[in-house]
């Protein structure tokens, strides 16, 4: 049994105690939040700061992670994915170890669950034997080919089928983003994923989506012909891409729509109304990495929405930590209070990727791991210590 304390619990599902006291079983089970009066002081583990729950990455690519620095900053979204399409002049071995390194990395930074895109089964091995419950998002893209969409499928089907549930783990079938993904392959990935799963797909991360959507004009056009990708049969939906998504997911699962810097509140509307479990994850230091620019946090808070926080991977990242993207966030937009921006980066998450029976939060009976902040500043001053 241990029994922590410091000075001030956020347990994030209620108010924050001041010196309070959680207690936990062998297992990092909580079994009691109290009081530090009720306790002989001996018997604690004191510390300085404040406790809060394990984070929560709801969205990472660790397959990239041996890509780190290859990609420019601030090119922007269309010349970053050429960038991944095309580097691929890379070991087996590096691509393991980078990995590894990854995942252990997040564990260091006090991150206790990860929701991961996978295209492929590197990652299988780690996440087999991580501490770090991972929910596997294997994303197809067939760019909008109806044509390729039973082969599409059936090529990332014998993916999904390698990734296994060990450890809490879970998976899904998700399509990559509104302009790489046909109808038809929309369809077939609603028909295989069983009910009460998650699904992820990248949303509205850079203006030129939005435009190939409303008007067929920007970048896009350009990209699928330098990869010789005919897209003559697609015909503009006038409207942004959210709504083309919307129209061609299941909205009986829970959705988790990623980085949404072009997202509107109009957008966000449209998509809470089409689907009561919806949330948003949000990639600060991602978004920054690629297109110089974050999200309007004021949209997501005026419409109630269900904010989470990822990395993203290590292609378009300095490091995997959440707390820095927490701080990313307070730098940019500092009037979001410690209590929320906490939320995002833990409950929320958990809830995302159906963690929160055992995740995200301080509660009795669960066992959410416990991270140690030096301080609620967010600042670059701020440190976070794994205890659990």
């Amino acid at each position: 049994m241990r029994k922590i304390t410091a000075d001030k619990i956020f347990p994030v599902a209620q108010a924050p105690i001041e010196k309070g006291v959680i207690v936990l079983d062998d297992a990092g089970k909580i079994i009691d939040i109290t009081e530090r009066s009720a306790h002989d002081l001996s018997s604690l583990e004191m510390y300085s700061g404040v406790l809060i729950p394990g984070f929560i990455n709801t969205h990472c690519h660790l397959e990239l992670s041996h890509m780190k620095g290859v990609a420019p900053t601030g090119v922007g979204l269309l010349p970053f994915l050429q960038t991944v399409v095309k580097y691929r002049n890379v070991s087996e071995e590096a691509i393991q170890e980078a990995i590894i390194n990854a995942d252990r990395e997040m564990w260091n930074n006090g991150i206790v669950a990860v929701g991961d895109i996978c295209n492929k089964s590197d990652t299988k091995i780690t996440k087999d034997n991580s501490p770090i419950r991972y929910y596997s998002f294997v994303e197809m893209f067939d760019f909008l080919q109806d044509a390729n969409a039973e082969n599409t499928f059936q090529h990332y089907k014998a993916v999904f089928d390698e990734q296994s549930d060990l450890n809490g783990n879970r998976k899904s079938m998700v399509p990559h983003a509104p302009y790489t993904v046909s109808k038809s392959l929309f369809q077939q990935i609603n028909e295989a994923n069983r009910q009460g799963v998650t699904v992820s797909i990248h949303n509205q991360e850079t203006v030129h989506e939005n435009d190939f959507f409303l008007t067929k004009t920007g970048g896009f056009l350009d990209f699928y012909k330098d990869f010789n990708i005919p897209i003559d049969a697609f015909a503009p939906t006038k409207k942004t891409s959210i709504h083309y998504a919307l129209q061609h997911m299941d909205a009986t699962q829970r959705t988790l729509f990623v980085h949404n810097t072009m997202t509107t509140v109009e957008d966000i509307q449209a998509a809470q109304a089409w689907n009561k479990q919806v949330y948003w994850a949000t990639c600060p230091n991602a978004n920054l990495y690629i297109e110089n620019r974050l999200p309007n946090y004021r949209y997501f808070l005026d419409t109630n929405a269900h904010l989470t926080i990822g990395t993203d991977s290590l292609t378009s990242n300095w490091q995997l930590c959440i707390l820095d993207e927490m701080t990313t966030i307070k730098k940019y937009q500092s009037y979001l209070p410690f209590d929320t921006i906490l939320q995002w980066a833990t409950l929320n998450g958990a809830s995302a990727l159906g963690f929160e029976n055992d995740l995200g939060s301080l509660e009795i009976g669960k066992q959410p791991g416990i991270n140690l902040l030096s301080d609620t500043n967010l600042n670059a001053q701020t440190t976070v210590k794994r205890l659990i």
